[in-house]
C-alpha cells in the first residue's frame, strides 16, 4: 500500500495548472453510450476513477481509448453486449451508477450493483430510480443491485426532493432519447451538470435550463458522436487555493473558472488571503496578511462546496481564533476531524457542527486519509506541521486528483509517495 510522506515546508510559491475536472468527466464518459457514433473527451484528467470507468464502459461493449499522455479519452459504444454494470468495477467508485440512465435509455435495460466509493456518509439512489419511474420504467430492487426496465422512455415532469448532482445527471441523460417533454425541477446547479448538458447539446440532445433550478428536455430518436472539452476542476483549483493560503504562500493558478469557486473565494478573503485574477490565472497569496477565523456552512451549489470543507478546516486550525464549521450535505463527513486532531487540531464536534479554536502548532503523526477530500486536508495539515507526516491509503487521494504530488513539488512542498 502507497503511503505520502509530508514535511513542514515553506510557504508554496510558482503556478500550478488544474486539470479536467473528475466530477465533470465521469458524467461525460458514461453519457457517451447513448450514442453509436465516436466521442471525443479532452482535457481528461488521468486519475483513478477515470480508469474504473474506462473498464467499466469496455466491460459493456463500448470500444475505449484512452490517450492518457494526451488527455484523450475516445469512446464509441456500436454495440452494446451487456446491460448490467460488474460489481467489481462499481464498488471502486460510486459515479457508476450514472450508466443506468444511459443503459436505460439506449437498451430499454439496466441493472447495477449497489455503487461504492468515499464512505462520508448515506447517498441513496432513491432519486434516481424515482426519475426513472416518471419516466416509465419498472424499478425491481434485489440484494445488492437495483435494475430498471422500459418498453419505451416516456417525458414526465420529475421534482428531486434534494438537488442531488447524480440523479439530475441520470435522469438527464435517460430523457434525451424519451419521447416528449422533461422537466425536471429542484435540480442540482452546479458546474458539471452544465458540462454535461454542453456535451449532450452537442451531440444532438435538446436541453435548456442547466445551471438554473429547472431542467427542460425535449428527446429526440438519436443522438451523434462529438468532440468536447471538459470544463476545469473546481475542487483542485479550491484545494490550491487553500494550499497557497495555509502556507502563507503566493501561489498562481492557472486553468481557472473564477465563477465556479466563488464560495471559497469569498471565505479566504474572509480569512485575509488576497485573490486576483488577471489573463493568466488566478493568484492567491497567503503571506501578505495575518490569517484570521471565518465560519462556514456547506451547501448545494452555488453554496459553499462540501468537497472543500476538509481542506479548508485544515487551513483553519492554524488560523487566529475560533472557527466553526457547519456540515449540512453529508452526515458522515466528519471523519478527517480524528485524524487532524492526531495533529493537535482539538476540532470539537456538536451535532453536524465542528468546532475549532485555531491558533494551532500541528504536530506530524501517522494518519489515516478516511476519504478522497479528507486527504487532501492531511497533506494541507502536513505541510504546516512540525515534522513528518505520514498519510496511509492514499489511493482515495489518488482517485481525484492528477499528478498531485508532482504539482505539490512544484510548487516547493516537501513531499513523496512510497511504497510500504
Amino acid at each position: 500500500m502507497a503511503k505520502f510522506l509530508v514535511d513542514k515546508s515553506g510557504p508554496l510559491h510558482g503556478e500550478v495548472e488544474i486539470s479536467g475536472s473528475k466530477n465533470a468527466v465521469l458524467p461525460i464518459m458514461a453519457a457517451a453510450i447513448l450514442t453509436e457514433e465516436n466521442c471525443h473527451i479532452l482535457d481528461a484528467p488521468v486519475l483513478r476513477d477515470v480508469d474504473v470507468m474506462c473498464k467499466l464502459l469496455g466491460s459493456i461493449g463500448s470500444e475505449v481509448k484512452a490517450d492518457y499522455a494526451n488527455n484523450v479519452v475516445e469512446i464509441e459504444t456500436k454495440n452494446i453486449i451487456a446491460k448490467e454494470a460488474p460489481y467489481e468495477l462499481v464498488k471502486k467508485m460510486r459515479a457508476s451508477i450514472l450508466v443506468m440512465g444511459p443503459l436505460l435509455a439506449r437498451t430499454g435495460r439496466a441493472r447495477i450493483a449497489l455503487p461504492g466509493g468515499c464512505a462520508i456518509g448515506a447517498r441513496p439512489i432513491n432519486l434516481h430510480l424515482k426519475g426513472f419511474q416518471a419516466l416509465g420504467a419498472e424499478i425491481e430492487e434485489g440484494h445488492g443491485y437495483v435494475e430498471a426496465k422500459a418498453e419505451k422512455l416516456i417525458g414526465a415532469n420529475v421534482y428531486l426532493d434534494f438537488p442531488s448532482v447524480g440523479a439530475t445527471e441520470n435522469i438527464m441523460m435517460a430523457a434525451v432519447l424519451a419521447e416528449g417533454t422533461t422537466i425536471i425541477e429542484n435540480v442540482a446547479e452546479e458546474p458539471e451538470i452544465v458540462d454535461l448538458a454542453n456535451f449532450l447539446n452537442k451531440m444532438g440532445a435538446k436541453i435548456k435550463g442547466a445551471g438554473t433550478d429547472t431542467i427542460k428536455i425535449e428527446g429526440v430518436e438519436r443522438l451523434h458522436g462529438t468532440k468536447h472539452a471538459v470544463i476545469p476542476d473546481r475542487i483542485e483549483t479550491g484545494t490550491f487555493m487553500v494550499a497557497a493560503a495555509i502556507t502563507r504562500g503566493n501561489v498562481l493558478i492557472k486553468n481557472v473558472v473564477p465563477d465556479h469557486v466563488k464560495p471559497v473565494i469569498a471565505k479566504l478573503k474572509e480569512c485575509g488571503a488576497v485573490i486576483e485574477d488577471g489573463d493568466d490565472g488566478m493568484r492567491v497569496r497567503g503571506d501578505i496578511n495575518p490569517l484570521i477565523a471565518t465560519d462556514i456552512k456547506t451547501l448545494p451549489y452555488p453554496g459553499f462546496p462540501t468537497d472543500m470543507q476538509s481542506q479548508f478546516m485544515a487551513l483553519l486550525t492554524t488560523v487566529s481564533g475560533p472557527s466553526v464549521v457547519i456540515e449540512t450535505v453529508f452526515e458522515n463527513r466528519y471523519m478527517h476531524i480524528g485524524e487532524l486532531n492526531r495533529m493537535g487540531a482539538n476540532i470539537k464536534i456538536e451535532g453536524r457542527s465542528a468546532i475549532m479554536p485555531g491558533d494551532r502548532n500541528l504536530q506530524g503523526a501517522q494518519v489515516i486519509s478516511t476519504d478522497l477530500r479528507a486527504g487532501a486536508a492531511l497533506v494541507l495539515a502536513g505541510l504546516m506541521a512540525e515534522g513528518t507526516t505520514e498519510i496511509s491509503e492514499v489511493y482515495h487521494i489518488e482517485r481525484g486528483y492528477e499528478d498531485f504530488i508532482e504539482k505539490f513539488k512544484k510548487l516547493g512542498a516537501s513531499i513523496r509517495r512510497i511504497e510500504d
